[in-house]
Parts: structure tokens; sequence; C-alpha cells
């Protein structure tokens, strides 16, 4: 499998989106329609189950998870506080800088890659990374965003936004002794089904109303941010901490997949850099082609 089979289907369905919006072949209020069930049910419904299955006894490598998270957590305060001090943006934009460069899509690139790459053996580290991926970013992100909107309300995200709400309760369904009954997870299932699809489709069709070109650099660095300098924050983490070559491959290449869109469902959900997010899913997705297979060569020596 090549990085082509791998990428080809999302930069497909992303363009497959921006052409029925730019030709009009879908309306705005339709396009509000497929938002709302994709960005509200759809992807909470994928998120609480991913978190429901996700085995949890895997999660026990502590130098495998330090490896990855320390620099994910350490690159992330540092875009934080450039972007407070350096830009001036407020705490809601900068948070989502942060997450923007340091969120990687590991399930639709990052795992299929290591597969492909690394083989099956690589599978149980890759696992050990996933269930707790989402959780820390998206809900740091909410918190800090949260928090620099001032007053008691920047609690609410934690209790209220679909999307750490459906984190939450799958984390609690899994830890509980809580049995889903299988006909039930079967029709959760297909709700979620069309999430990732719907997702790029309207991230897509997203750009023709915010427009690329106003955004092409602010996307352009966090791809570089998000392709380059995270991965190699945890290649050198992973050698300082003397990991196996295999897991120092795994880490390295799960923190260089490109930005996943759920880093867009974030924005649209904080209203705050929608089409730096649009632009840096599509922009990141297309050059990691190039990082990716520059990463493997590294790893390879």
């Amino acid at each position: 499998m090549t990085f082509i089979d791998i990428l080809f289907p999302l930069i497909f369905v992303v363009s497959c989106g921006f052409v029925a919006a730019r030709i009009r072949f879908i309306s705005a209020a339709q396009l509000d329609g497929i938002r709302v069930y994709i960005f509200n049910l759809a992807i909470p419904m994928l998120l609480f189950l991913s978190m429901y299955r996700a085995d949890l006894s895997q999660v026990a490598s502590a130098k495998l998870l330090l490896a990855f998270y320390l620099p994910v957590i350490v690159l992330y305060c540092l875009v934080l506080l450039v972007m407070r001090q350096r830009f001036n943006l407020a705490t809601e934009e900068a948070a989502l800088s942060a997450l923007n460069g340091t969120y990687s899509n590991t399930v639709v690139v990052g795992l299929p890659v290591i597969l492909a790459a690394l083989g099956e053996q690589a599978a149980a580290m890759v696992f050990m990374i996933i269930p707790l991926h989402s959780a820390v970013l998206f809900s740091l992100t909410f918190i800090l965003a949260g928090k620099g909107r001032g007053g008691i309300d920047w609690l609410k995200p934690l209790f209220l936004n679909p999307v750490v709400l459906s984190i939450s309760l799958g984390l609690l369904a899994n830890l509980l002794p809580v049995t889903i009954p299988t006909l039930l997870l079967s029709g959760m299932d297909w709700f979620a089904q069309p999430a990732i699809a719907g997702a790029l489709f309207v991230l897509g069709a997203s750009l023709v109303q915010y427009g690329f070109r106003s955004v092409w650099y602010p996307a352009l660095m966090v791809s570089i941010v998000k392709l380059l300098i995270l991965p190699l924050c945890v290649y050198l983490t992973a050698t300082l901490l003397a990991l196996e070559p295999l897991q120092r491959q795994v880490v390295t290449l799960m923190s260089a997949a490109p930005l996943g869109v759920n880093a867009y469902l974030v924005a649209r959900q904080l209203s705050v850099q929608q089409a730096v997010s649009a632009g840096g899913v599509v922009l990141s997705t297309l050059l990691s082609v190039i990082s990716l297979s520059l990463w493997l060569a590294v790893l390879s020596i």
C-alpha cells in the first residue's frame, strides 16, 4: 500500500465537497444541515464508540506514552505562548493554533502508514497511543478557550460540548461494568459511519466559503509545525528515552501524520480559526506525501 493509496480517498472526498459547493450543486442551507448531523451527531457518536471500545489495559507502557505525549504537550504550550505573546491572538485562537500544530490524523493516515511500513507487530503500540489522543488535546483546547472567554462559562464545554461529552461518556462506559447490547452497538455504528467522509466533504465545501488564498500562509505554517517540528521533537524524545527502534519509528510516524479533520470540528465548535484549520487539514495532507516519505527514509537509517 502506497501513500497515494492511503491519502487519495481523503483528497478525493475533500475535492468532491469543494466542487459541489463551487458549482452550487449543494446549497448553503443543505450544507448547514449536513454540518449539524456530522459535527453534532455522527462524529460525537464515533468518538463515543472509539473510547468505549478502546483497550485501556493496553495503555501500559509509560515510556512509549511519554515519548509521544511529552513533546506533543510541550509543543502545544509553546505554540500557545507564541501565538499569545508574539502575534497577540486571543486565548481561544491561540489554543486552536496550538491544536492545529499538534493534533494528528492517527486513525485515517497514521495507522495505515505504520501498518504498511512496519507491519502488524506495530499495531499494539499504535493502539496504546490512540485512546488518549483526542481526549487530551480536545479537552485541553476547550478548557483554555473557555477560560479565555472569562467568567465561569469556561466550565460548560466540559459538560455540554458534544465532543468532550462523547469522549467522557465513552471513557466512563469503558471503565464501568457497562455492556451495550450488540444490536444497539450495530445501530450506533451505522449512525457514526458517515462521520469521517462527511467531515471531509464539509471541509472541502467550506473552503469555497472561507477561501484558501487568504489562509495559505498560516496553513503552511501549521503544516510545517505539524509535519516537521512535532515529529522531530518526538523523535529526539524517543531517542533520549532510549526506546527500541520499532517504538521510536511508531511514535515518530504517528506524530508525522497530517492534521486530523477533527481539529476543524473543534474550530467550528469554538467559532475560531475555521478557515485556517480547514486549510491546514488539506495542505498538511497533501504535503504529508513528501514529509512521511522523508521520515521513513530517516527512520530506516
